[in-house]
């Protein structure tokens, strides 16, 4: 008998490795580019200087982060960061789920591709070449600040206003993503119970009421998944975009920490107070994804891991 269940398992491993085939260039990237870069961790408890390099640098502790605590524009670069990251959160989120239900109550299937397939393609475009598009409308003499005077009102270069730089930013992010971001909340509301609008429709509830008490709270579970997904990079605040669109006149508003760790790391050669950042940011992000975990457990009862 063992000798069978052996044999049994034999077979099953000899079934399975082209699985395990096909995650190897996964796994490959996963440890060059994420586990073996950790080893560099050590710079933020060195006074690092590449000729030495890690392991001949001198060790100090934690005074590069009583160093980094100290600088009033790690807290500047904080607060800019957790009010863009919010924003897009909150915003992007709302947008998605609005977006996916008023989607749904489209019958015409020829206008609802139509409609899917253009608000998703944002997605897919670089902010390279967004940010050449945002820079030229909402520049000086751009269409925005056309509109704007033909209103009676004074042409302003929004891109270099502390005033307008974070509207744009969260509100340029909402635009890129609501549309991709709505393709979960359209896949969890196909897979509701088709009885249950039946019901609600006998119990005479029409299609606004069926989308407030039968299609939000069926896709209130999918809503917590992706905001506990999302929580963890709440200090995450797209550097891709804030890099391209910014500069040195709106660091008040619009620097955040990823745009601040590559200025002290790869400009200034900081290295140390860089990976100093770096790292608490990461323990930072940790920390709220097992809160948030925690709270979608207690609040909803439900578990995304």
């Amino acid at each position: 008998m063992k000798n069978g269940n052996t044999a049994k398992a034999q077979r099953r491993r000899h079934k399975q490795w082209p699985y395990h085939l096909m995650m190897l260039p996964g796994m490959v990237f996963l440890i060059l580019f994420h586990l073996v870069p950790m080893g560099g961790l050590m710079m933020a408890f060195q006074d690092f200087m590449p000729i030495k390099g890690l392991f001949g640098s001198k060790f100090v502790g934690l005074k590069n982060f009583e160093r980094l605590f100290k600088l009033p524009t790690f807290w500047r670069v904080l607060r800019n960061t957790l009010v863009i990251s919010v924003g897009k959160l909150v915003l992007v989120m709302v947008a998605s789920v609005v977006f996916a239900l008023l989607l749904n109550e489209c019958r015409h299937i020829k206008y609802k591709r139509i409609i899917q397939t253009t608000v998703y393609l944002p997605h897919f475009l670089s902010w390279v070449i967004l940010a050449v598009m945002f820079s030229n409308i909402f520049s000086f003499t751009g269409i925005v600040s056309q509109i704007v005077q033909l209103f009676g009102g004074e042409a302003t270069m929004f891109m270099i206003s502390n005033d307008w730089f974070r509207k744009i930013l969260i509100g340029g992010e909402v635009w890129k993503e609501f549309g991709y971001g709505a393709i979960v909340y359209v896949a969890a509301i196909t897979s509701i119970d088709p009885t249950l609008y039946e019901a609600a429709g006998i119990d005479g509830a029409g299609r606004w009421k069926k989308m407030w008490y039968v299609t939000l709270p069926s896709i209130i579970p999918t809503i917590v998944l992706m905001t506990t997904l999302n929580i963890g990079k709440l200090l995450k605040g797209g550097f891709d975009q804030v890099f391209n669109l910014y500069s040195p006149l709106v660091y008040e508003t619009g620097d955040i920490i990823d745009t601040y760790v590559y200025r002290m790391g790869l400009v200034d050669l900081q290295y140390s107070n860089g990976t100093a950042v770096g790292l608490f940011q990461s323990l930072i992000g940790f920390l709220l994804l097992v809160i948030a975990y925690k709270l979608a457990d207690k609040l909803v009862g439900y578990r995304p891991f």
